[in-house]
């Protein structure tokens, strides 16, 4: 061995750029007597596969791992003991073997918080079962009375001692047998070893068993929500070149997750429409983590989401029906003295009140300039923004009300004709935009307010367009031709707004994505791109519609924002235009709206 540290040295400052784009991947460490180890073959095929290892020790405190994960581009959660059966409700079996009590409760946390963060896993062995164990699966303590061959060997562990058969169209099946031809099936059979008395016996909704060895026990599962996520039962890092497509694929995904993750510290990423605050009168507090709502601060965060444009919703009455009998039952106030204006106005009053409480995460934005500066400071934006003209209650002066408070848009109708415009769910009750309609158009114009389209009828759509002097948007809505909904818009109707310099935002609500079958995130990449075949890259973006019954497999809350920028690097869009598609191109007719003020 060469001991002079400068020779040693050398190699190290030559390779130090190309070792700097390499993903890092955190390894969990086993706890043994009183040491964190993990075995050597895991970090070696971490080295292999190209990425960097680092060892996660099992500290089960929930500000470390969350720094830990900030740190990271992958997880490997590794083999080793049992997990006590309480973490899932169940008393232990006679045949449970050791228990690790000192890493259970650190793994599932920070399972739990990668899963969150849509980090790259791969579980192996008890790892599979960590998986399942945190995300809605269930893991069967001993399977001897389903096994029917042997499932913890004798020989050496880089030996194969059984078979598993790997689904057709899983990632494990493109990981080990890849092709393009579909005429010649490739084969479906892996020779793995194995090590255990544990497994899991029900993967979950968020998950799909992917292999099964010959008696019917799950040896793989695998991500249903489009993730970079896997868990197998053997032993790949025994394996050595057998074992080392699974540690590539870990180390490629991680490498896609940390461009994401760079892109999205670059471009600023604004989600156009969301219905949150009509769930703020239920109690959640916007900065924490609700299950009960898809947009809160943690999950903007875990999404790398900068902004959103929060929307004061306004259900249109049906006909003989007053206001307040379709607002939310928890309004605070007495109910029959809302009004339109009123509960728009106290929406914003719970949003300001929600900023000031966390003014060094949280601001609202009026501008394209407001918006850069908060993301330079390192906080998230809110705008805010009308659904229903009907809160301005046919008066000119509540219009300018609500642009004193700083609204952006207001999406002139809903699902119902109201004084301004009919809808595409309405009764062409004006034939198109009405004559007040037309005076709101032209003060919103003035007022430096975006006219917003979507709800629109087509006639009003196209009376906007010939109305407004500045360009209109709509700030979620979908291609009628993809999906055949009157809320939808035509080509024509693409071609013409586009025309006049306008921007259509893709939404993700189910109902305009796809009406055979259940919707998800590709389906909102496919009316993203007849958008642009349409239109061009500089008149399109993204309206979630999240908490407005928008929310999609794959795009299931504001933590899965990251998920549409990773399949749009997959279709190799540039950063450009992911820039433009994420916002920039809003932000532009915002500029030019604005400029009226």
């Amino acid at each position: 061995m060469n001991y002079s540290l400068d020779d040693l040295l050398v190699s190290a400052y030559e390779n130090i750029p190309e070792a700097e784009s390499r993903p890092v991947i955190g390894i969990t460490a086993n706890y043994s007597d009183i040491d964190a180890t993990v075995r050597d073959r895991y970090y070696k095929q971490i080295i292999s596969a190209g990425g960097v290892p680092v060892i996660i020790p099992p500290i089960a405190d929930t500000a470390i791992i969350a720094d830990t994960l900030n740190k990271v581009d992958g997880i490997l959660l590794t083999g080793g003991g049992d997990y006590n059966p309480l973490w899932c409700g169940e008393e232990p079996s006679p045949k449970l073997h050791n228990i690790n009590k000192e890493r259970d409760a650190a793994e599932l946390i920070l399972t739990r918080l990668a899963y969150n963060k849509q980090i790259p896993m791969l579980g192996i062995c008890r790892g599979i079962q960590t998986l399942a164990m945190t995300l809605g699966g269930h893991v069967a303590q001993d399977i001897s009375s389903q096994a029917t061959i042997k499932h913890s060997q004798d020989a050496d562990r880089e030996e194969a001692t059984h078979s598993v058969t790997v689904e057709e169209g899983s990632m494990l099946h493109s990981i080990y047998f890849p092709t393009t031809n579909t005429q010649h099936p490739t084969s479906n059979t892996l020779n793995v070893n194995s090590f255990h008395h544990q497994a899991v016996d029900n993967p979950g909704s968020i998950f799909r068993a992917t292999a099964y060895s010959k008696d019917g026990i799950i040896e793989a599962i695998e991500s249903t929500e489009y993730k970079n996520v896997m868990g197998v039962q053997w032993h790949p890092e025994w394996l050595g070149k057998d074992g080392l497509p699974l540690f590539k694929w870990l180390v490629d995904s991680a490498r896609e997750y940390k461009d994401v993750a760079e892109l999205h510290s670059r471009v600023l990423t604004l989600d156009t429409h969301c219905d949150t605050p009509m769930f703020f009168h239920e109690g959640v507090d916007f900065t924490k983590r609700d299950n009960r709502i898809l947009v809160d601060l943690h999950k903007m965060t875990d999404g790398r989401q900068d902004a959103t444009i929060m929307v004061a919703y306004l259900p249109q009455p049906k006909e003989g029906q007053e206001f307040y009998e379709n607002i939310n039952p928890n309004f605070p106030k007495e109910r029959k003295s809302i009004t339109p204006s009123s509960y728009a106005d106290s929406i914003f009053d719970i949003i300001d009140s929600t900023v000031t409480k966390v003014p060094q995460y949280l601001s609202i934005a009026r501008t394209p300039t407001d918006l850069y500066a908060n993301k330079q400071q390192g906080k998230k934006s809110i705008m805010l923004g009308i659904e229903n003209g009907l809160a301005i209650e046919h008066s000119l002066d509540k219009l300018r009300h609500f642009a004193d408070r700083g609204i952006v848009y207001i999406t002139l109708c809903h699902n119902g004709d109201n004084d301004i415009c009919d809808s595409a769910r309405g009764c062409n009750t004006h034939n198109g935009v009405s004559e007040f309609g037309e005076q709101v158009i032209k003060e919103m114009n003035r007022l430096g307010i975006m006219v917003d389209m979507s709800h629109a009828g087509e006639k009003s759509f196209y009376d906007a367009l010939e109305i407004s002097e500045k360009p209109i948007v709509c700030s979620h809505s979908n291609s009628r031709i993809l999906c055949d909904h009157p809320r939808n818009l035509t080509d024509d109707q693409l071609r013409a707004i586009a025309k006049k310099g306008g921007v259509v935002h893709t939404t993700f609500y189910h109902g305009f994505l796809n009406q055979t079958s259940e919707a998800d995130i590709l389906d909102g990449i496919r009316h993203l791109e007849h958008a642009i075949d349409i239109m061009g890259i500089d008149h399109v973006g993204i309206g979630t519609d999240f908490d407005g019954d928008g929310g999609v497999c794959g795009m299931r809350d504001a933590s899965d924002i990251q998920q549409f920028t990773r399949q749009l690097l997959r279709r190799r869009y540039s950063e450009s235009d992911i820039a433009k598609i994420w916002g920039g191109n809003w932000l532009r007719v915002m500029t030019e709206v604005q400029k009226a003020k």
